[in-house]
């Protein structure tokens, strides 16, 4: 393919740091406040704090405002006092006229639930959501049905760590991504110079689009047609480049300089961009960092830039590579990861009772969302249909999850609502179960909670037991495989289920093998540090 913006070269400029101006620490300077006061007296006042800020800089937030208001009484005498108190005196007079009589506010009514719509194909085309294209990078390599069979095969891809000394860290494995290959995608020699959570960016999205039909390098015509000022891209990152980052650091250090491509290859949304500009996509463009549940944060949203007009296509999803020391060690100093190194890939074992933690993962996973009528228009093979998501954070810990699991039971409903069906429709649930002691049980009482305890011919499984936890990734993977189970008629099985917590003694956790099940409506559980959680709700696409 022609080297477009994936080649992209070293920034003309040259990168310079200006300090910032010093202040005292832990003040403030604020203005006044100029909105209800007359016109001769906020002149005033803006002539006296101009003239009073230098010598202000740098005092408690009241002083600067203090000093001003001083000085417009000495400017205008009583007349500019008077002046400034009229507005306040009138708007005590109207306050105490109309609160005499007034009402007892009225107690909130609770909020509206969504109808079930029994037939989809009432919905207005415009505002239904569907995915025509689906892209991953992965442990397990880049192509989407080589990923899902091998999760179908209860393969684990988790490996002792070979890319940096991790003889003194107490976790010394994770599910990387060994000699990644972009298939051409990215020409080699910009690559290297690529975070990998760029390079794993692009390879999912122009995959994803691939198979959509719109990638410029492979259907140039197809491309051509769209409308640009309507497809967007909202692929997010939970920790963005840390391998750029941390070798900036280090060289900054050793060298007392860096590399000009620190900033621009590790801020979070310069994977987003390149997949546009690649694409000439020219519609709603940002990066979304919610942790772990960053990529359903990006499908939720892109879903509703699909639904106002404001986007026809959406290239959305996750990606993260931060198996790199400082991501290594961050994690283990959160006392979040197994230590299980006897048993690498017997680490991640979802609701069971010797878990000790999460197993590090990486890689991309990206869908390719459009309005129905625009995938119809173009007549586009449609794979599934994304029909509702709900975003929720459980106000409680910033790493911690609720116990009761208000949060994440909110949010399923709320997903549920967005998605216009009943709890009884859904037989698939593609959870969160990261192999925590404290988040696995609180998913699980949360789904409980939804479901009234009734579990019944409903399957639960874990894709983390055989990826690992790809972080802001983690969303997008499994949404690509709770799609392929839509497709193919079979969800994987979860590892290491040997000694089962009794929260799931009433679930199908899809124990040591591949399943059928022609899925109704599946939904895919991501949730973040912070207490973020988020629910994606695929069924199949019916017209």
């Amino acid at each position: 393919m022609a080297a477009g913006v994936f080649a992209l070269g070293a920034p003309r400029a040259e990168l310079y740091a200006q300090p910032a101006p010093a202040t005292a620490a832990g003040t403030l300077t604020a203005q006044p406040a100029l909105a209800l006061r007359s016109a001769p007296a906020a002149a005033a006042a803006r002539r006296a704090y101009s003239a009073e800020a230098p010598a202000t800089a740098g005092r408690p937030m009241a002083a600067a405002p203090a000093a001003a208001a001083t000085r417009t009484i000495e400017a205008g005498g009583w007349w500019s006092l008077g002046a400034m108190l009229l507005p306040f005196l009138g708007l005590a007079a109207w306050i105490a006229r109309t609160t005499r009589s007034a009402p007892a506010p009225a107690a909130p009514r609770p909020m509206a639930m969504a109808a079930v719509v029994a037939d989809r194909s009432t919905l207005d085309p415009k505002k239904r959501v569907v995915v025509t294209g689906m892209g991953v990078a992965s442990v397990f390599g880049n192509d989407v049905d080589a990923f899902y069979d091998a999760l179908l095969e209860g393969k684990s891809g988790v490996k002792p760590i070979t890319r940096f000394d991790v003889e003194k860290m107490p976790t010394k494995f994770a599910a990387q991504i060994e000699n990644f290959d972009s298939d051409g995608i990215i020409p080699k020699k910009f690559a290297r110079r690529y975070d990998d959570v760029l390079s794993y960016t692009a390879v999912a999205s122009t995959k994803a689009l691939q198979q959509a039909g719109l990638d410029k390098a492979t259907n140039p015509e197809a491309n051509e047609k769209l409308n640009k000022a309507k497809c967007g891209v909202l692929v997010g990152s939970g920790m963005g480049g840390l391998q750029t980052l941390q070798d900036g650091v280090s060289s900054n250090e050793a060298k007392g300089s860096m590399s000009p491509f620190v900033i621009p290859y590790s801020i979070a949304n310069m994977g987003g961009s390149l997949v546009a500009i690649e694409q000439g996509f020219m519609g709603p463009n940002y990066s979304i960092a919610t942790a772990c549940a960053t990529a359903n944060y990006c499908f939720c949203e892109s879903a509703d830039h699909i639904r106002s007009g404001k986007a026809e296509v959406m290239v959305a999803g996750g990606s993260e590579a931060s198996i790199v020391p400082v991501g290594l060690g961050g994690f283990v100093a959160c006392r979040a990861l197994s230590k299980n190194n006897e048993d690498p890939q017997g680490a991640s074992r979802p609701w069971d009772k010797d878990r000790d933690g999460f197993v590090m993962g990486e890689g991309a996973g990206v869908l390719v969302l459009e309005s129905l009528e625009h995938a119809q228009k173009r007549g586009a093979t449609i794979l599934a249909e994304y029909l509702g998501g709900a975003m929720t954070c459980d106000a409680h810990h910033v790493t911690m999850p609720r116990e009761d699991g208000e949060g994440v039971g909110s949010c399923i409903k709320m997903a549920l609502e967005d998605a216009q069906i009943d709890r009884d429709q859904v037989n698939y649930i593609n959870a969160h179960a990261t192999s925590t002691p404290l988040g696995d049980v609180a998913e699980v009482n949360a789904i409980k909670k939804v479901f009234e305890g009734n579990m019944k011919g409903i399957k639960m499984n874990g894709t983390k037991s055989m990826i690992g936890h790809c972080l802001g990734a983690a969303g997008g993977m499994e949404a690509i495989a709770t799609i392929k189970a839509i497709q193919t008629g079979y969800v994987h099985p979860t590892l290491n289920q040997d000694n089962l917590i009794e929260e799931v003694a009433d679930i199908d956790t899809c124990a040591g093998a591949k399943s059928e099940l022609e899925i109704t409506a599946g939904i895919s559980n991501s949730f973040g540090f912070g207490g973020h959680n988020s629910v994606c709700v695929f069924g199949p696409y019916k017209p």
